[in-house]
């Protein structure tokens, strides 16, 4: 037992008084002046004794009235080992996509949020955090209607970010004990390795899990095929459970346009197509209906009007396989010698493809640096005994390129940076045995420009980003066979895309993407992206005749949005979230180092409450002195 006000046990000297009165009294005797009748002496000795024992009742009364009083007001209690050291309480509330699964007739997210309000108490004091918002020392009154109007993001702490962030809430004192309460339905993305992710902390666990682990979600969606005529869009989706079919919707806007049935194989992936009108400008959704996850059940997309990319190549030799590449339905491909070249023609041009030539003109190296500033893209191929000078005089303006040494040797073009632009998304795997494409001479250089291809000896065939790239040979038949080498579709191509980033299908929410606007804006206009309720100005580069845009992280919210040039729309772009927690997969808990593992955060509060809390005993010893003192009443009324 333990006392809130220990200092007042000094009043129980106080006991002393009676005791001391007491004393006295028994001294006290009185003689009585009658005859020496044996009769009446008896009775006289009777009342003395009876007396006498009152006195020690009473006595004994007292002192234990004043006891249970001083004790009382002392303030007993009885506790547990930790209940009287401080706490900081520390609580993460996962409210991604993945909440939104279902438990009785709620969300998980709304289930912890009313457990929350009811089981907390009203005055501790907390902090609590969510993937996206924080709120630091607060009650339960103070951020309930925050609470109460949580929405789902598409972001996800990883567990190792939780651990980093909770650790910033708590104070740095060592005489407190720390609290971390994490509240998610822990799906198995979060961590790879669960036992390392908390960084020391030890927390309550309480992990939420929906009645039924059924989803339908919408994947991805494609465009298979073209023709002349005819687009076929092509989606994906998965069901986290063996389903049959589901019915599957494409609009237009708000108006439904084709309706089909998707039927799951067992591998639980479904596919669907279908086919639309080439020339047709599509604000495209895809959707379905199913009792899981609400966020993944739509996937918006858009098909612009297809702008054709303008390349032009100045060529002292056959480029032919340049137009093989750069076809009609995608890009404008002209070619022209250096002597019949109008260098006006050059301030048009997305992409210009210096093939081969023997020297470059001062003249063009002015235009082409000045066009390079401006955001165009410029792609250099040396020629056989090319004007090294005249070279280097151009290339130390792009990466700080020099080239070194003309070198007279047969290499095979062996190493692909599968990581750099050009071939993120080409190679389904990594490709180490292909037939390697050679070169009979070719320039050492030095740059600060990434490789993209390499020799065997790690010389660099090919280097470039940002819009200029720098091959090191001539591809020539007479000096290469790398016009015949699968690499150069894809090199050129993607060199060719990258020159004007037109809006893909859709894109993700997060993944940090650019796009190009054709269009020359004056000095102090600038675009918007904007849906109905909700705009926002990404982060933009205006060059003479296009704007580039920069997605990172907005927007916040999914759908089709306009990029609008005053109130004009230049273009439609599509977001969709992320679908990482489609697939109801979830953490093993027992691979976890927790102080506690619960299943429902009621459960988890309630433990925490019983082993803080302490039983206080005051109100008992008030009872008891009540008691002494009824006690004294009735033994001076009938004890005579």
């Amino acid at each position: 037992m333990q006392f809130k006000y220990p200092e007042l046990l000094w009043a129980l000297f106080l006991l002393l008084i009676p005791i001391i009165i007491h004393l006295f009294q028994l001294r006290r005797f009185k003689k009585t002046p009658f005859t020496n009748v044996q009769l009446l002496y008896r009775v006289v000795s009777e009342s003395r004794r009876s007396n006498s024992l009152k006195k020690w009742l009473l006595l004994c009364t007292r002192l234990l009235l004043l006891s249970a009083l001083v004790i009382g007001f002392a303030q007993p209690f009885f506790a547990g080992k930790s209940a009287l050291t401080a706490r900081e309480t520390v609580i993460y509330l996962d409210d991604s996509f993945s909440m939104q699964a279902k438990t009785e007739n709620a969300t998980l997210l709304s289930t912890a949020v009313q457990d929350l309000i009811k089981t907390l108490p009203k005055e501790r004091t907390f902090s609590l955090f969510t993937n996206e918002k924080v709120f630091k020392k607060v009650t339960v009154k103070d951020i309930q209607n925050e609470l109460l109007t949580l929405s789902h993001t598409s972001k996800q702490l990883k567990l190792g970010e939780i651990g980093l962030k909770a650790s910033t809430l708590f104070t740095d004192s060592q005489h407190t004990i720390k609290d971390l309460i994490l509240i998610s339905d822990f799906q198995q993305w979060m961590a790879t390795n669960p036992s390392d992710t908390i960084d020391g902390l030890r927390p309550r666990l309480v992990q939420l899990v929906p009645e039924r682990l059924e989803n339908i979600a919408i994947d991805t969606a494609f465009i298979s095929s073209r023709s002349p005529e005819n687009i076929e869009l092509r989606a994906v989706l998965s069901s986290s459970t063996e389903t049959e079919n589901i019915p599957v919707s494409l609009f237009n806007d708000d108006k439904l346009i084709a309706k089909t049935a998707a039927a799951f194989g067992p591998n639980k992936k479904a596919e669907v197509s279908f086919s639309l009108a080439a020339n047709e400008v599509i604000n495209g959704k895809i959707e379905v209906s199913d009792v899981g996850l609400a966020y993944d059940n739509q996937l918006f997309f858009n098909i612009n009007r297809k702008e054709r990319i303008k390349i032009l190549a100045v060529s002292d030799t056959e480029s032919d396989y340049l137009a093989r590449i750069f076809t009609k339905d995608e890009f404008q491909y002209a070619a022209f010698s250096p002597r019949s070249l109008n260098y006006s023609m050059l301030e048009a041009q997305n992409l210009i493809v210096l093939n081969e030539l023997k020297a470059i003109p001062n003249a063009l190296q002015t235009v082409l640096i000045s066009l390079a500033d401006r955001g165009k893209s410029i792609v250099f191929i040396p020629a056989v005994e090319g004007d090294m000078a005249s070279y280097n005089q151009l290339l130390a303006n792009f990466h700080n390129t020099t080239l070194t040494q003309a070198v007279s040797a047969t290499r095979n073009i062996t190493d692909i940076a599968f990581s750099h632009p050009l071939y993120q998304n080409v190679f389904e795997k990594r490709v180490t045995n292909f037939q390697y494409p050679k070169v009979s001479e070719y320039f050492r250089l030095r740059s600060r420009a990434p490789k993209a291809l390499s020799f065997e000896d790690k010389d660099a065939f090919l280097v470039g980003t940002d819009g200029v790239y720098i091959f090191t040979a001539p591809i020539s038949k007479e000096n290469s066979n790398f016009k015949n080498s699968p690499l150069i579709v894809p090199t050129f191509y993607n060199i060719g895309l990258n020159s004007l980033r037109l809006p893909q299908l859709y894109n993700i929410i997060g993944k940090r993407v650019s796009i190009d606007i054709p269009v020359a804006l004056s000095k102090d206009n600038i675009l918007r992206v904007a849906q109905p309720g909700y705009q926002f100005i990404p982060l933009q580069r205006s060059f003479g005749d296009k704007v580039s845009l920069t997605f990172d992280e907005s927007p916040a919210l999914d759908g089709i949005y306009g990029i609008m040039e005053g109130e004009t729309t230049l273009k439609s772009v599509s977001f969709n979230y992320p679908r990482d927690e489609s697939a109801l997969v979830y953490l093993n808990m027992d691979n976890f180092g927790a102080e506690t593992k619960h299943r429902s955060t009621t459960d988890l509060l309630e433990t925490m409450e019983k082993a803080t809390k302490v039983t206080e005993l005051w109100k008992w010893f008030v009872i008891l002195a009540l008691l002494f003192i009824l006690t004294e009443i009735l033994i001076q009324k009938y004890l005579k």
